[in-house]
């Protein structure tokens, strides 16, 4: 072997030696155990960043070691290959959206090769190839003949500089989840996905995934968003029309005095027209969907309204209710319309007030009238109902469902269950994109493009505007086809489709990415399917997690999957932290992943990002750190050097205290490096663990420079076992220290090492003895060798008798299993 570690030349040539090999190249064979490993793809930017150097590296260890431990592994990579961010950056350079994404992916998958990863890279897939994106055009029709799509006119979210629509998960604080605008609202038409029909089950769910991080779970518990309530339906006065709300509280009923509506909502417009209200309503529903999201609904923001001159009537008091839209009312949330009582709710307490509205009291603390004009506050706790007719004097708990019987039983509502969730509105005004496979007929109305005439290629070879706008309305030959049903003329879609749809089945397709009979193989589904370790940002934990959830269920119920959940385990790991910040290039502050492999080489960066914290934790990268991980790869490089001073004896030799010693640790470190990947992903502490194994076989040559015999083969087998342990982390120096041992090159391939339980038995210690406190030595004794023993072979130290020559021992002071101290004067 070569005197010094060169990582560029060691690279290079195994990086050939696996792709020769097809090392990683993986079929269906009923005959193993599969295990389906799985990183989140990337959006092929054009670069690779420290954030996908740790995730694809946490993703590799795992992928390795479960190879070596003889599983069938199918770990594959692909590109969320459509997007915004491609039309942006190639307006911004002059090139079209299909030239610059197929350079990145060139580019970017030079450097995930560079890497080293273990991908099946015949199974790489792009979601802007026709023969992707043609069966998700297929699944759409599918969920449309199920009533799971549909096409409506709504408010919708809108980014001025994305230049299209976003869901309302795509909403983070009130700006666009990619650019940080805050979002305006619009009426538009477009296409949704009926995600509410799974709300139940997807809730349910949550608590059927062990394999989650709870933190996860949470957030979409809390996005799916349960709550008990009712539904109450006040009649439009002068009208056959009713406004349904929900509510928590129905005990509240006989105190709601006026209605508010969302600035979205359809009537809040519709009830204005043709009133003295009517241009105050519009123009007051245009100044608040023109706000920021925080300055219309934080809990600093002002309480604003106007009255549309129309009234309902509180369907137990018969109040005339006048009817008013609300700033702070959230179309997204229930029905968009909510009943006021603002004796006890303190948004509408502080509303009443400025507007001089009617503030009733309906639940009082009992023995404690309330009195609605001295009030200060709403009051929000539980107590009686009073002002309520039959229900005075009823605990307001109990009365929920009392109240709740009631409407019922007069048509005016009842008990319900309400879910946060919006349906997924997937229109995307944007040409980078999946085409929707609609066709618009004036005498048909919207018809799904037939399968025999998928996919709908979204057209490449045009001119693409510099405006950011779509070309797609504007090419005639395109837009402009017969109806399938009629052959009268028509127009195809020219709204394309969410990115989120791309990414909510690619995982699917890795099993059989070739197959051009259907959306999924049957045979690849049953045996790879579902994935059993899926790695990826906790930043996607409602978006793609949530839609391929919905999808998995989907395609389950169309008879496609049998499977309920598409992940059984899933690893959120933390973001990559330089000077106290996210790295990003908005910051200032990135790291060029091939710059440090330029200076130090892949195995160094790929340690560095597996050793510095836990994967669930943040990354602080440091370039001490680099350099330690770059030096310790130095040190195993000259351990395994020096081993070749060290011959195995050809005959059987008897143990020795120090031979056991190594065996011991060698294989007690092979215990924790098993357990800390496969149990606990603590790659950190699985590393550290083989560090102190490195230390005490570095110092166990420095010692024994004419070992005896069964030292030199427990060297041998610690630093053999050191080099496989090693192998899922840094696998180009392994793989070349292994060739230099004279073994047979691909390390996948050799079965992960065994330990032997009865050589991690403590029966024996190794004890310090000091002389009046100082080191002066140590020995090894059995674990229940009486104080006599040990002072005896303390004694028999060299070292230990040069510092008691002519002085008496006074003491002797014993720490069981540490230290013995000899005390002499």
């Amino acid at each position: 072997m070569e005197r010094k570690y060169n990582p560029e030349a060691i690279e290079k040539k195994w990086q050939n030696f696996w792709d020769k090999e097809k090392l990683f190249k993986v079929e269906l064979n009923s005959s193993k155990e599969k295990y389906y490993l799985l990183e989140m793809f990337p959006y092929p930017s054009g670069r690779i960043h420290m954030g996908h150097v740790r995730n694809y590296s946490i993703g590799d260890v795992v992928a390795r070691f479960k190879m070596m431990q003889g599983l069938n592994v199918l770990h594959p990579m692909g590109w969320d290959a459509f997007g915004m961010p491609a039309e942006n950056a190639a307006i911004k350079h002059g090139s079209h959206p299909a030239k610059w994404t197929m350079q990145n992916i060139d580019e970017m998958r030079r450097q995930l090769k560079r890497m080293g990863f273990s991908y099946d890279w015949d199974r790489e897939i792009a979601t802007c190839h026709p023969e992707y994106y043609r069966w998700e055009q297929w699944l759409f029709a599918r969920m449309m003949d199920r009533g799971l799509v549909y096409r409506k006119k709504s408010i919708v979210n809108y980014c001025e500089p994305c230049q299209t629509v976003l869901a309302n998960e795509q909403v983070e604080d009130g700006a666009c989840w990619r650019c940080g605008t805050p979002v305006v609202h619009k009426d538009q038409e477009g296409w949704f996905f009926k995600i509410t029909d799974y709300a139940a089950e997807l809730l349910e769910w949550c608590d059927k995934l062990p394999g989650w991080p709870e933190k996860v779970l949470i957030m979409q518990r809390n996005w799916i968003g349960r709550s008990e309530g009712a539904k109450i339906l006040f009649g439009i006065e002068n009208s056959d029309e009713s406004i349904e709300v929900f509510t928590t509280r129905p005990d509240t009923l006989y105190g709601a005095t006026f209605m508010s509506l969302a600035p979205e909502h359809p009537l809040a417009l519709r009830l204005s027209k043709g009133t003295p209200q009517e241009t105050k309503v519009r123009d007051f529903v245009q100044k608040v969907l023109q706000q920021e999201w925080e300055n219309r609904v934080g809990d600093q923001a002002e309480k604003e309204g106007v009255f549309t001159g129309a009234y309902c009537i509180n369907p137990v008091t018969g109040w005339r209710m006048p009817i008013y839209v609300a700033n702070f009312v959230l179309y997204e949330y229930g029905t968009g319309a909510v009943m006021a009582v603002p004796a006890h709710d303190q948004r509408d307490f502080e509303f009443a007030k400025k507007y001089g509205l009617r503030i009733v009291v309906v639940i009082q603390p009992e023995g404690q009238p309330l009195n609605a004009e001295t009030m200060t506050e709403a009051y929000v706790d539980p107590g009686v109902l009073v002002n309520s007719n039959g229900f005075d004097g009823t605990e307001n708990e109990s009365a929920k469902k009392a109240i709740c019987d009631k409407l019922a039983s007069e048509n005016k509502g009842g008990a319900t269950i309400n879910y946060r969730i919006r349906d997924w509105g997937i229109s995307r005004q944007r040409y980078w994109g999946a085409p929707i496979p609609i066709i618009h007929c004036p005498k048909c109305g919207a018809v799904p493009v037939p399968d025999a005439d998928l996919p709908v290629v979204l057209p490449v070879d045009i001119e693409f505007p510099t405006n950011g706008r779509s070309p797609l309305p504007d090419l005639d030959w395109w837009v402009n086809v017969p109806c399938p049903k009629c052959g009268e003329p028509a127009r195809r879609e020219t709204d394309t489709m969410d990115t989120f749809v791309e990414s909510s089945w690619y995982f699917d397709r890795y099993a059989c990415p070739r197959y051009d009979k259907g959306i999924i193989d049957p045979e690849t589904n049953e045996y790879w399917l579902p994935v059993d370790q899926y790695i990826g940002g906790i930043e996607h934990a409602i978006l793609h997690l949530l839609y391929s959830r919905f999808f998995t269920k989907v395609l389950r119920d169309l008879g496609i999957k049998k499977w309920d959940e598409p992940f059984t385990n899933l690893l959120t790991q933390g973001m990559v932290i330089k000077d106290g910040a996210k790295m990003s290039k908005s910051k200032g502050n990135v790291v060029d992943p091939e710059e440090l492999i330029d200076r130090y080489g892949a195995d160094t960066v790929r340690l560095f990002c597996l050793f510095a914290a836990p994967p669930e934790r943040d990354l602080e990268w440091t370039s001490e750190g680099v350099e330690g991980s770059y030096r310790f790869i130095g040190r195993v490089w000259n351990l395994v050097a020096q081993l070749g001073n060290y011959r195995i004896p050809k005959t059987a030799a008897e143990d020795t205290d120090r031979s056991r010693q190594i065996r011991r640790l060698t294989h007690k470190t092979i215990k924790k490096v098993t357990d800390d990947i496969q149990n606990r992903f603590h790659f950190n502490t699985a590393v550290a663990a083989v560090m102190e194994m490195a230390n005490e076989i570095g110092k166990t040559m420095q010692e024994e420079a004419q070992p005896a015999p069964a030292i030199a083969l427990a060297l041998h087998e610690a630093v053999r076992s050191m080099i496989i342990l090693l192998s899922p982390f840094i696998p180009h120096v392994c793989e070349e220290l292994w060739e230099a041992l004279g073994e047979k090159p691909g390390m996948v391939r050799i079965p992960w090492p065994s330990y032997d339980p009865a050589l991690l038995e403590q029966n024996q210690v190794v004890l310090v003895v000091q002389v009046n406190g100082k080191k002066r030595g140590e020995i090894v004794v059995s674990v229940d060798a009486s104080e006599e023993e040990i002072r005896t072979t303390a004694l028999e130290q060299e070292n230990v008798g040069k510092f008691l020559e002519g002085k008496s021992i006074r003491k002797t002071v014993l720490v069981p299993g540490r230290i013995l101290n000899l005390v002499v004067g």
